[in-house]
């Protein structure tokens, strides 16, 4: 009873100790991108004013920058504004002349359906890949299909969203070039639905074949255990042993992929939405950078940090709760230090 008690207590530890360190590293990561983002180039007053800013003379233009609080030095900067966003507060966005909180609330649903679409399709389709590919370990079509893979995962996010664009939208006109909608038809589910496909398609390829392959890997792997010759030998079909007893002892490990995943899928259509002009965060982000847009570009970063580091912290979590060796490794880290 003592051992049991202390082993819970030694992993609470280790738990408080992991989200510590994800507050700190949200704590760094917001001074590096609050400075980055005020000594990047250009005028944030551009931003603000757009064109009206030539009318100003410099006496006006002075007194903005004062309103603004952008004559102060950075470290004053940066405590006004830390002391307001945990306040809730996250100032105003330069471009759209809103509360941030109130821009990315407008965006933020859009991305977490693409995200989420993505994310279930990728593992759904990895899941499968990675069964046949292992029930059929190096045969031709095990080996074609992870020549197809290689090929497919090295193409540029970009280059393949180009391609699907003058493919379905260019030439065949069956698909829309980009948006989420088409004007007027924002409560029309079938016209979304149209305007996720390609953003969806280049999403998941562009992750399908690196999680396909690991958990084709950890399959074939289990393929080779003791029990599963005792399950040929007592008749059993190779399908249903794979099925059955070889994806359940890779369960911990495919949560916990999947945990380290879904931050990564979401975070890889911010680069599909700027391609589709998809309003989303990552279009939000690309175009808060481009206008200097300081306190919108800071809460996106931020934003997406802390979505990295929390599902980093829930894997490991899962990992140590799921998996007993992972907690012996946690807590023979915890006895090193």
């Amino acid at each position: 009873m003592r051992r049991q008690t202390e082993n819970k207590i030694t992993y609470v530890w280790c738990v408080w100790r992991k989200a510590l360190e994800m507050l700190l590293m949200l704590l760094l990561l917001s001074v590096v991108v609050f400075v980055l983002a005020r000594l990047a180039p250009g005028d944030p007053l551009r931003a603000y004013y757009g064109d009206g800013l030539e009318r100003l003379s410099q006496a006006q233009q002075e007194a903005a920058r004062e309103r603004l609080g952008l004559n102060d030095s950075l470290a004053v900067q940066y405590l006004r504004w830390a002391e307001h966003a945990l306040q809730g507060d996250w100032g105003i966005s330069f471009q759209y002349k809103q509360p941030v909180t109130a821009v990315i609330g407008k965006m933020w649903r859009n991305t977490l359906l693409l995200g989420g679409i993505s994310f279930a399709l990728t593992f759904w389709l990895a899941a499968a890949i990675g069964k046949f590919c292992a029930l059929h370990e190096g045969s031709f079509a095990d080996r074609v299909i992870c020549k197809i893979g290689t090929v497919s995962g090295c193409i540029p996010t970009f280059f393949l969203a180009l391609l699907l664009i003058l493919i379905f939208a260019v030439n065949l006109r069956v698909l829309p070039v980009g948006g989420a909608y088409d004007y007027g038809e924002s409560g029309n589910a079938l016209n979304r639905a149209l305007h996720l496909i390609l953003p969806t398609a280049v999403t998941v390829l562009e992750h399908l074949w690196y999680y396909a392959y690991l958990i084709r890997n950890k399959l074939a792997e289990e393929a080779r255990g003791d029990y599963v010759l005792l399950c040929k030998a007592k008749g059993m079909p190779a399908r249903r042993i794979l099925a059955q007893h070889c994806m359940k002892n890779i369960l911990p490990t495919l949560v916990v992929m999947m945990a380290v995943a879904l931050p990564h899928i979401l975070c890889g259509t911010y680069i599909v939405e700027t391609v589709f002009a998809y309003p989303g965060l990552g279009k939000l982000s690309f175009e808060s950078a481009m206008y200097q847009d300081y306190n919108l570009l800071t809460a996106l970063c931020l934003l997406t940090g802390a979505v990295v580091f929390f599902f980093q912290f829930l894997a490991q979590v899962l990992g140590e709760a799921l998996d007993p060796r992972m907690k012996a490794e946690a807590k023979g880290g915890l006895a090193d230090a």
